[in-house]
């Protein structure tokens, strides 16, 4: 637990005045004041993130974490469990959409197995941190005991630290895990007062029945449980997963170290959720890459108090949806650097 204390303790506010420099140098560029939206927004931000007008890009990652969920057995997911393992595998020979999507943006893909089931996978480029072999079924007991999933968020903490001690300026938030939108929508309806029905949503493509099944395995997991919505860690131990809590130690952590999170979807969200929690200076470090098809992502984003760049009803996680804003985030940046203001080129202001 002592790196999570220093990890949280060392979130400190953004540079407000850098916010505010940032802004004064946008309204002087050729254009109208606000007119480019969420770009300016997005540079202001990350102004206030790094403490200077004028923010810098350096290496961008996506941290994958990937680990498996014991409420599987209960026939929640349209997928085999076997397919978290399989998918990292593909993950690991550059074969997923993650990948491919990376590439184009110029970004790196690490990825962390923080609890598979079965025998620990074996790859050069794979970090393998495994707490436990899959969480418990959290229909029938804790998902994890607090040891555990203090263990695991101290591996996303340690992780992206890593990378940012060696050069990364933006992360992504990336995870695999059958079984991870059950642990998601659970985590909400603890931080939320929407009704299951309206938080649960079809994951990777369930049928109706199945659906109606996940809702009751998620209330039935609550009533089992109950865990205590004043504690964002006996949240994620009763009825989280293991890449979710690596990803919530992913975001701490990056905050801790003054650098930006481009979350994903659902999963990465409910992380950010907790993240939030546990200190709510997290926020300002935080930018939400997209709206995902799953119901309750909205809800979530609210919660936290973001807004999402892109609609494109995505619901795939892997980190797609974060790697796909990289673009954007990289043109606020470079219109802060590269645009003339009104005195440079010539042009009359209005005023």
């Amino acid at each position: 637990m002592e790196l999570l204390q220093r990890t949280l303790q060392r979130i400190g506010e953004v540079d407000y005045n850098a916010c505010q420099e940032a802004q004064r140098r946008l309204d002087n560029l050729t254009k109208p004041p606000g007119s480019l939206g969420v770009l300016e927004s997005i540079a202001v931000q990350l102004a206030g993130i790094q403490g200077h007008p004028r923010p810098e890009l350096g290496e961008k990652v996506v941290m994958v974490m990937a680990a498996d969920h014991g409420v599987a057995v209960e026939g929640i997911s349209a997928f085999p469990q076997e397919v978290t393992r399989q998918m990292v595998i593909n993950f690991l020979n550059h074969g997923a959409a993650v990948n491919v999507l990376a590439q184009q943006a110029g970004a790196r893909v690490v990825v962390t197995d923080v609890g598979i089931t079965g025998a620990a996978l074996s790859h050069p480029d794979l970090h393998s941190r495994r707490v436990r072999p899959g969480t418990r079924n959290m229909a029938k007991e804790a998902a994890m005991t607090k040891a555990e999933a203090v263990a695991a968020v101290e591996i996303g903490i340690e992780m992206v630290s890593r990378e940012i001690e060696t050069g990364a300026a933006l992360i992504a938030t990336g995870e695999m895990g059958i079984g991870n939108t059950t642990a998601s929508s659970a985590i909400l309806a603890c931080c939320s007062t929407a009704a299951i029905e309206e938080i649960t949503g079809r994951g990777t493509g369930l049928n109706d029945q199945v659906l109606l099944k996940k809702q009751a395995i998620i209330k039935q997991s609550l009533a089992i449980n109950q865990p205590d919505t004043d504690s964002p860690l006996d949240i994620l131990s009763k009825v989280g997963g293991l890449e979710i809590a690596a990803l919530t130690g992913v975001i701490l952590g990056a905050a801790a170290y003054r650098t930006p999170v481009v979350l994903d979807g659902f999963i990465s969200t409910a992380a950010a959720l907790i993240a939030c929690k546990l200190n709510e200076k997290t926020k300002p470090y935080l930018l939400a890459s997209h709206l995902s098809q799953e119901p309750g992502h909205q809800i979530m984003l609210k919660e936290i108090g973001l807004k999402p760049m892109l609609h494109l009803d995505l619901r795939l996680g892997e980190g797609t949806g974060a790697v796909l804003a990289f673009p954007l985030i990289e043109a606020a940046v470079k219109i802060m650097h590269d645009m003339a203001t009104f005195d440079q080129a010539g042009v009359s202001n209005g005023h």
